[in-house]
């Protein structure tokens, strides 16, 4: 998402990146709606942990971040509850950074939603050329969020369409989808005013809005943040896992890299590649901190991760044990996705800059995970499970 990540329901996976296969005796994910269906296990000792001290001290910071927020949010996963939190959201107010590792194993438990196995992806931050206005250089609109863009929350009409929205625009009366990402490129909203900068490249912005928010730089050298502000409500389509399908990637080439490579050597193709993910994000220019995760907090790179809210608290820790070892670690589920859906799913978030795009490019990994939930909350919830 996006987050660099974008808010609730929006893509925030690297595009080359795909969800794991589940088993066939594993339920579907229309089953298992939440970390409770899924069901949980505790976990070992936080103290036997590999969590290094400057991960440690990171986690500590970006929780005590989530924590105005995490105290008073209705967590979607039927874990924990806002006051489960008061007391470890107290305590993280004056701990001590350079003890951060023993401020979690006092206050947290481990446990594994569903069997653990997690696959991980990752997003960064990218930089990308432009102008505030329109250049012979500069061609490719970044749009504001359109004022008839409407966000419909379904669980307000039926208690059976909890948590379920959808997006659209009113016309004639009726609530109709909004145009889709060919309609959009083919000038559906020229005209209106809503153009906040201009991009030079099309690639390089199709993969900025993959990533939720990003920079521009502008050609007297100054740089404009730009962040997440909507989307159009149609489904994300991740484009790698098309061309992966069609044969048009070799085998172990199916990273963020590659897949740019090829849609640049074939641009005919490649832009109706592009256009088979309807999805469309809308920006505004960012002038504080940043970028703004789904909880309405600055993400931080290589400590804030994107969950599926219905698994993984938001403001929750999280310890990945993963293939790619660089993911390792303590990670503070700060952010969402379109793409990242289901139990133990991540897409872990790397910053800015040229490093963080390789890894998180590259980012493709399957491993174990945990969640870390206040203490005693485990035992609660496995006493009011059904027998």
């Amino acid at each position: 998402m996006l987050g660099a990540c974008a808010a609730s329901v929006d893509p925030v996976a690297t595009a080359g990146t795909a969800a794991p296969e589940a088993s066939p005796s594993a339920p579907s994910q229309t089953e298992i709606a939440s970390a409770v269906s899924a069901g949980i296990t505790s976990g070992p000792a936080i103290a036997s942990f590999a969590i290094n001290g400057d991960k440690a001290k990171s986690g500590l910071q970006s929780f005590r971040t989530s924590c105005p927020s995490l105290v008073r949010r209705t967590d979607n996963s039927g874990l924990t509850r806002g006051e489960d939190w008061k007391a470890s959201c107290d305590a993280a107010q004056s701990w001590p950074d350079n003890d951060a590792r023993q401020f979690f194993e006092s206050h947290f438990e481990a446990v594994r939603v569903g069997d653990g196995k997690a696959f991980a992806t990752g997003y960064f931050e990218p930089q990308i050329n432009g102008s505030r206005t329109r250049t012979a250089e500069a061609q490719v609109p970044v749009y504001r969020r359109p004022p008839n863009l409407v966000d419909v929350d379904l669980g307000q009409f039926s208690d059976d369409l909890k948590d379920k929205k959808i997006r659209g625009k009113v016309e004639g009366g009726k609530l109709v989808p909004f145009e889709d990402r060919a309609r959009i490129d083919d000038g559906a909203l020229q005209g209106k005013g809503l153009e906040l900068a201009w991009a030079s490249d099309y690639i390089d912005f199709f993969f900025l809005q993959i990533q939720g928010s990003g920079r521009i730089s502008m050609p007297d050298g100054s740089v404009m943040r730009i962040g997440y502000d909507g989307q159009n409500g149609r489904d994300y389509t991740a484009i790698g896992r098309v061309m992966r399908e069609r044969g048009l990637l070799e085998k172990g080439k199916a990273n963020m890299q590659a897949i740019v490579e090829w849609l640049r050597a074939n641009p005919e193709e490649g832009q109706k590649i592009m256009r088979e993910n309807k999805s469309y994000i809308f920006f505004r220019e960012l002038t504080g901190p940043g970028p703004i995760g789904a909880m309405g907090h600055p993400v931080v790179g290589r400590t804030s991760v994107a969950v599926d809210r219905n698994f993984v608290p938001l403001g929750a820790p999280v310890f990945l044990d993963m293939e790619h070892d660089i993911a390792d670690g303590l990670w503070i589920a700060q952010d969402t996705g379109g793409a990242i859906k289901g139990a133990n799913r991540f897409d872990t978030f790397w910053g800015a800059g040229e490093e963080a795009a390789q890894i998180a490019g590259g980012m493709s990994s399957n491993g174990q995970a945990l969640v870390l939930l206040p203490k005693g909350t485990a035992a609660r919830l496995t006493a009011s499970a059904p027998q």
